[in-house]
């Protein structure tokens, strides 16, 4: 793989950058405290306010990260425990946040837009905690794997540690992959498309797995049933705590999160499409099969998600050991700046369609194009040649 950027001058040095990635989930923390001593009541947003604002513009104005890890500290990197610590303590944080919205939630002290604004802060870490499980996820140590489903437990969205693995990782860039956006497909089409997409996969591939076994749905063995129990786990034990006025707003901010992740997972692939063997198969996932960006701070906010290309040729890849590649097609933005856009169909679209054309030469039929739209998007590129 061809590194862009300048090599690196020693193992990591992002390294002592790392811990500023838990500034995500201690944001569930700062709104209180923020609001207690300014009186401005917008700091009940302050999630959506880092992640749609305040990065974007440090994204624009610190530019690139323009370094790689070198091959030979690979072992070294990939052994430093203080880099898993780093996502572990992600977890903790996280569930503080929560517990301290839901008494905010509980009380009456918050009017309803304040509630609302704490919610989409809470929706905004439960998002990013998907981020911090997909990780976790792709870890082969039994702990690991169980921390990726706690983390998953605030966002309902269990199912995602079966689907992403064992499916999206499987059939990525291909038209048979709901977390895999079609060019022409806007976001809000997306969006049901994958959500439900991948929770049907989901079911099927645990389902087969389980029959493979000899095991039957309703096992102790079930991953999907493990990780939605915690939710059901940890939202009971919060209306416990705290009364059933906190249910709404614990299902607000999930749905919240789910809706952030699958907004990347929009960017991630928007367009492309894995080359045919000879055989008719699909042939191995390249960098060339997944968008990229080198942004240095949404890197360090998002654990290197944004080096996805390399993650997705090589899933086995710790975070901080990922690299960027000229072979991989690059975003124009930072993940934070690229979901802004994406909510605004016309924009998303003057901005990819023709990134998307100029990755595949110019032949628009090499794409992952919306089955519907395909023959008026063929004809209208064809007519503009």
């Amino acid at each position: 793989m061809q590194s862009v950027g300048k090599p690196s001058g020693s193992t990591d040095p992002k390294r002592h950058l790392w811990v500023l990635g838990l500034i995500a989930p201690a944001s569930a923390l700062l709104p209180s405290q923020l609001v207690l001593h300014t009186g401005a009541a917008v700091f009940w947003w302050i999630g959506p306010i880092i992640v749609l604002a305040i990065i974007p513009v440090l994204d624009w104005v610190v530019g690139e990260d323009g370094s790689n890890p070198r091959d030979e500290d690979y072992e070294l990197l990939s052994n430093d425990r203080y880099y898993r610590w780093c996502t572990y303590l992600f977890l903790p944080i996280q569930l503080i946040g929560l517990i301290i919205a839901a008494y905010m939630w509980a009380g009456d002290e918050l009017s309803a837009l304040d509630k609302l604004g704490l919610a989409a802060t809470l929706g905004f870490v439960s998002g990013i905690g998907i981020n911090a499980a997909h990780e976790l996820g792709h870890r082969v140590e039994h702990m690991e794997r169980w921390l990726a489903k706690i983390a998953l437990a605030q966002s309902g969205y269990g199912h995602f540690f079966v689907e992403h693995n064992r499916g999206h990782h499987v059939r990525v860039a291909t038209p048979d992959d709901p977390a895999s956006a079609r060019l022409g497909e806007s976001l809000w089409e997306f969006l049901p498309r994958s959500v439900a997409g991948g929770f049907r996969s989901a079911l099927a591939l645990e389902k087969e797995r389980l029959a493979r076994k000899g095991l039957p749905w309703w096992t102790v063995h079930n991953n999907v049933l493990q990780a939605w129990a915690m939710t059901l786990a940890l939202f009971g034990a919060l209306i416990v705590a705290f009364g059933l006025a906190v249910l709404p707003w614990l299902l607000l901010q999930a749905v919240i999160g789910a809706a952030l992740l699958e907004t990347v997972n929009y960017v991630e692939h928007y367009g492309l499409l894995r080359e045919r063997k000879p055989n008719g198969g699909w042939a191995r996932c390249s960098p060339r099969d997944s968008w990229n960006s080198d942004r240095l701070v949404t890197n360090i906010f998002l654990f290197h998600l944004q080096r996805h290309s390399d993650h997705h040729a090589n899933p086995g890849r710790r975070y901080q050991t990922l690299r960027s590649s000229e072979e991989a097609p690059q975003l124009p933005a930072g993940y934070a700046s690229m979901i802004v856009f994406a909510a605004v169909p016309p924009l998303w679209r003057s901005i990819m369609d023709h990134r998307v054309l100029a990755h595949y030469d110019g032949d628009i039929t090499r794409a992952n194009i919306q089955p519907r739209k395909r023959t008026r998007i063929i004809a209208s590129y064809r007519a503009t040649a």
